[in-house]
């Protein structure tokens, strides 16, 4: 157990790699846009938080009551290779100040246990790294009911680094994120389907530095709008909260309509596609955005072979990235995993799209040219004039906005049944009924519920809530469900 007299905890953060390889200008940029994106997104989390600004490193020393919050804000960052927790002491002049600190500190771990200090030391002392970590470990040793110190193979190491005089005792050490800072690499536009692909690839644009804003083209679903509104805020709140970024949707249910009209069946699909890009790129032109990003992987669809990628870039004339091109579907879903994105898409509501008969999957240059003459272009145009923008920090209320769900926060009444809907296990207290289901097992269990009851959905923030309360009510017509917010 940590002393309890402490009452903040220390983080002691490390730039990723290839920030610290870079010229001195750009090394000066990258760290100054870490140490703001910190600044922004920790405020959000407590106004006494402390964050220090070094040349090889950022501090933050946070009250103990956030220490959870804030190390996962950390882990998430983009730009920061490692996380070190330490305990801070002042004032530590002497081996014998250290030495008895350290012991206060760590003496419970080393019971029974084999172990060896490790120093890392900057300033001016009048001694050096292996006194200290002589002189500390001989003094655990003798203080200690230890198995003895082990140079090599310890089953305990005692890390610990001394700066001038302040000791800062590594209690743990997290592997970051890495990449480059969030807004270092330019801005570029996602096309979400909302799929693991195109999450993943989001993912990687902003875990490489590049402000991420998101592009949906709706074909004919407000189901799947929202589905896709739900995960592009979540990528958002947990990698790139720094910055705010525009969800832009573009209804395609008349471009769809047009393409049944005017292109040969095994065309659509890659018609389908150049015309998202062609959108695409009006949009990024108006936000002076000069790179559009996919989740398009080679082979993995008929429209994604080689030759018909080619197709698909030849109607734009932005940089086209697939960071996904040479993945496995595999891969992709091992990456969804990790960044949590995986019940997102696993739940996505369901949408017709363009289905091709016989698709063609080495497409001819001359015969697309031929396909997109025939294509009405002023149903695109008018298609991207009805975009919708909308701040991707202001979904929840957009996707109130849309829906209108019923909001109760007073359950007096006692006639309601609380589903929380979140994915952690933890359940809400409350004066009602209530029932844990989390929001990717809603379409399947929620149907086995009595329907002669009123349900409302809770959710920290209200955003998924009031998502899924408007996909069950809008796609399987129930009326007895409304949000919750306490």
């Amino acid at each position: 157990m940590v002393n309890p007299e402490i009452k903040t905890q220390k983080f002691i953060i490390k730039y990723f790699t290839e920030i610290m390889i870079k010229g001195s200008t750009a090394k000066r940029q990258m760290i100054a846009q870490v140490y703001n994106n910190l600044n922004n997104i920790l405020s959000k989390v407590s106004s006494d938080i402390k964050l220090k600004k070094f040349f090889d490193k950022l501090e933050v020393v946070c009250p103990i009551e956030v220490v959870a919050q804030v190390r996962q804000r950390l882990l998430d960052t983009p730009g920061i290779q490692q996380i070190l927790e330490a305990i801070q002491f002042d004032n530590m002049h002497t081996l014998d100040d250290i030495k008895v600190k350290v012991n206060e500190t760590c003496a419970h771990e080393i019971q029974g246990k084999s172990f060896v200090v490790r120093c890392k030391r900057t300033g001016t002392q009048e001694f050096k790294s292996p006194q200290i970590e002589q002189t500390v470990g001989g003094y655990m040793l003798a203080m200690n009911d230890a198995k003895g110190v082990a140079l090599k193979n310890a089953e305990v190491t005692i890390n610990i680094e001394l700066d001038f005089a302040q000791l800062n005792i590594i209690t743990h050490k997290h592997m970051g994120m890495g990449g480059f800072p969030l807004g270092t690499q330019g801005t570029i536009l996602s096309l979400m389907s909302g799929g693991f692909d195109s999450t993943v690839a989001s993912y990687l644009s902003m875990k490489r530095g590049m402000k991420t804003h998101f592009i949906f083209f709706n074909l004919g679903g407000l189901a799947h709008e929202i589905g896709v509104k739900q995960v592009a805020y979540y990528l958002w709140n947990k990698f790139g909260s720094s910055h705010r970024v525009q969800f832009i949707t573009i209804p395609f249910e008349d471009v769809v309509t047009e393409i049944f009209k005017s292109v040969s069946e095994p065309y659509m699909g890659v018609m389908l596609k150049r015309l998202m890009l062609i959108a695409s790129e009006k949009v990024a032109d108006s936000m002076s955005i000069d790179a559009l990003i996919t989740g398009e992987s080679v082979a993995q669809v008929s429209s994604q072979t080689l030759r018909n990628l080619a197709l698909i870039d030849q109607s734009t004339n932005k940089l086209v990235l697939r960071p996904l091109c040479m993945m496995s579907k595999p891969d992709i879903i091992d990456i969804a995993n990790k960044i949590g994105t995986t019940r997102f898409a696993e739940a996505m509501p369901e949408y017709c799209g363009v289905i091709s008969k016989n698709p063609v999957t080495h497409g001819n240059f001359e015969r697309i040219a031929s396909e997109a003459r025939r294509f009405d272009y002023t149903v695109l145009d008018e298609a991207v004039k009805n975009s919708v923008f909308v701040n991707v920090d202001e979904i929840d209320q957009d996707i109130s906005e849309i829906g209108q769900m019923e909001i109760i926060s007073d359950l007096s009444s006692g006639e309601y049944t609380v589903i929380d809907i979140r994915q952690s296990d933890d359940c809400i207290e409350t004066s009602v009924e209530t029932l844990k289901i989390p929001f990717y097992k809603l379409k399947s269990e929620f149907k086995k519920l009595p329907q002669d009851k009123e349900y409302l959905f809770y959710c920290e923030k209200g955003i998924l809530s009031q998502l899924h309360a408007q996909f069950l009510r809008d796609a399987e017509n129930y009326t007895n469900i409304k949000v919750y917010r306490p």
